[in-house]
Order: C-alpha cells, then structure tokens, then sequence
C-alpha cells in the first residue's frame, strides 16, 4: 500500500466513524489538504445525510462546492459534530502540527468549535517528538522581522515561506530545527508574541481520534481517558 492508498484508507476510515453519528442537521468541519481532499471525495456518499459543511480554507470550499455540498460560515453555526482533518505530524498523545497548507489558523478555530476532532493522516506523520516538521507560525505582515526575532530566541530557525499569503491576508515563518518536548507550553509562548496569529502546534487542543494508514490497513488511537473505540490502538 502506497502513502496515497494509505491517505484514502483513512478518508474512507473517517467515513465510516461519522456514518450514524449524523443527521440531516448536521455541519461538518473539513480541513486542508492532500489527505482531507480524499474524505472530500468521499463524503459526497454521505450528501443528504447531513445538512453541509464549514471549510477551513478557500481551496476546501472550491472542492465541496464541486460536489454541491452546502457551505456554512461558523458565525452562523451553533455547533460541529465533527471535525476531519490532516496533520503534518501527530505524537502520542494527538498532540499535532498543522499548517503545511497555511489553512492553520482557520483549521485551528473550526477544530475549537467542533466536540470531536478526527485526524487522519499516513504512518509517516507519526512521531515521537514533534518538531521534525517545520513549524508554520501565521503572522502580521508588518510583524514579520520581529516575530522571527522572537522565535529565534526561542530556539528555532525560522525561515519567511515565500509568495505565500494565507486565506486571511498574513505571511508563514516555518520553524525549522525545533525538539518540542512540551506543545502546549511552546504553543502558548508563540501565540504570546506580538504579531502572530496563531501557530500550527495544536496542542492546548489535539485531536481526539487519530486515523493512521499503514501498509497494514488504518490503525486508531484515541486521547487518554476517552471512551474505547473499535480497531487498533497504541
């Protein structure tokens, strides 16, 4: 099974976990990215079973519009059942890192709104320690010079991801050379800086199931303390 194999394995893993836990009232929250793009095709099976979805970047709305499934803005959503959603990098705990797709920011609000937030990705993206990937930080155009000042500081390397603008009008520092052995401290000292956004560690909120693909079919693992589900687990 082939990283694309293994993305659609997942998607369609998602699937089946939301089938019977929606309704025709239903908004669903759909992230960014290659492996997002797989459950988007598959949740076209689903349309008219739930009501529609809210999309996390300009790109996911151009592809659910694409298969006439209703958009929603958050501000006019009360809640979201689900979250469904990649990651650059996922660890033990579904601590996660996002942003590959500059979509971190609006992935990170919806994933604060909905109760369960289901990460799928393939085997390569799970890690002991986060930190392999570099970590995307949206900031203030204007803020640029000085948040790199910062991250440095905190012992990155981050580097100004050229000709990218994000859906909200800001600019990406991806930070390179990071061992993040605390997320949700590290989270909380960059969203504290100045000028940025947000960061891409979704730590203070990880996922609450991970949905990983392997050669040997999708392997779950869910947050200590939730309810057991079916499957495998770590």
């Amino acid at each position: 099974m082939n990283q694309d194999a293994m993305k659609k394995a997942v998607a369609e893993a998602a699937l089946e976990e939301i089938r019977g836990q929606i309704n025709k009232d239903s908004v669903l929250g759909v992230g960014t990215g290659s492996t997002a793009n797989y459950f988007i095709e598959a949740l076209g099976e689903l349309k008219g079973s739930f009501r529609g979805a809210v999309a996390s970047s300009e790109e996911t709305a151009k592809r659910l519009k694409a298969r006439d499934i209703e958009l929603f803005e958050l501000n006019d959503v009360d809640s979201l059942p689900f979250y469904i959603d990649g990651a650059d990098e996922a660890n033990e705990h579904l601590h996660l890192i996002k942003g590959g797709g500059a979509a971190l920011t609006r992935e990170k609000i919806i994933a604060a709104v909905a109760r369960e937030f289901i990460c799928i990705c393939d085997e390569s993206k799970k890690v002991d320690i986060l930190g392999q990937f570099p970590l995307p930080v949206e900031v203030i155009p204007m803020a640029r010079s000085y948040v790199a000042r910062k991250l440095a500081g905190l012992g990155g390397q981050p580097v100004y991801r050229q000709g990218v603008v994000t859906d909200n009008g800001n600019v990406i520092l991806d930070v390179h050379n990071l061992k993040i052995t605390d997320p949700k401290k590290l989270e909380n000292d960059i969203n504290a800086i100045v000028g940025v956004v947000t960061n891409g560690l979704f730590a203070n909120r990880g996922a609450d199931l991970l949905l990983l693909g392997t050669p040997d079919g999708v392997k779950t693992s869910s947050v200590i303390n939730t309810p057991s589900r079916s499957g495998d687990y770590y």
